[in-house]
């Protein structure tokens, strides 16, 4: 048995691309797992790729940008599990469009995914990743989390938000024993990035089953080295700019 067998994780966007990832991987180490995405379709088929690992899966489609939805699927994790030990808020949406022609209402929708659906589940889940010892919150950000890239303004500031809520919620809890992570990826080829960044080919670019080891190894690490955050680049981008 390893380090995570029997743990119980809960992944947003877990319907294709990063999040899909994050479940294979994890379920090879034993971890049972609850699913959200918008479509139970997709869900099924990540569920079905992960029939030989022996894991439980628990299905909970629906929009992230319904409280009550989020509320209900914390409540069916723990009456299916009893406990919950990793928060995986990987969910989100990009947006490729000039500033003076971002509408308020595109700007809401992707701050209310991208930064307010992983704030209300991480308050929502808190008391059970408390209670569980091992408690992992880990948080899917973007190079954009950190920089501004044109016709990326709105797409930016979610992220930004999202970074700075990370830091803050994670010297908040580091005392308490839930360690908070942020991953910043810059492009990997997704369906997202191919919305974001539409004069990217894929080539040299991170898959996503880069970011589900890069998961995968902050939660087989759990030692008194910590790892805030991970920044990822590309292949064909120039190291540490």
């Amino acid at each position: 048995m390893g380090a995570l067998t029997g743990a119980v994780a809960l992944i947003t966007g877990a319907s294709g691309g990063i999040g899909s990832c994050i479940a294979r991987r994890l379920a090879r180490e034993g971890v049972n797992l609850a699913l959200l995405g918008r479509s139970m379709e997709k869900l099924q088929q990540t569920a079905g790729s992960l029939a030989d690992t022996g894991v439980q899966t628990l299905l909970l489609p629906g929009d992230l940008l319904d409280d009550a939805y989020l509320a209900r699927c914390v409540s069916q994790v723990k009456e299916r599990f009893r406990r919950l030990d990793i928060l995986i808020n990987n969910a989100g949406m990009a947006l490729s469009r000039p500033f003076d022609e971002t509408t308020m209402a595109e700007f809401d929708r992707i701050m209310a995914l991208n930064c307010r659906a992983p704030y209300l589940l991480c308050q929502t889940t808190l008391p059970d990743l408390r209670a569980s010892g091992r408690g992992t919150i880990i948080n899917i950000a973007s190079v954009n989390a950190h920089k501004g890239y044109p016709l990326q303004s709105a797409y930016s500031a979610s992220k930004h938000a999202l970074a700075g809520f990370t830091k803050s919620l994670a010297s908040e809890l580091y005392r308490e024993g839930v360690r908070v992570h942020l991953i910043s990826p810059g492009g990997v080829f997704t369906d997202m990035v191919r919305i974001a960044r539409p004069d990217l080919t894929g080539e040299d670019m991170i898959l996503p089953e880069d970011i589900a080891e890069i998961a995968a190894f902050l939660l087989l690490h759990r030692t008194n080295a910590v790892i805030d955050e991970i920044a990822v680049h590309r292949a064909g981008k120039e190291p540490f700019l």
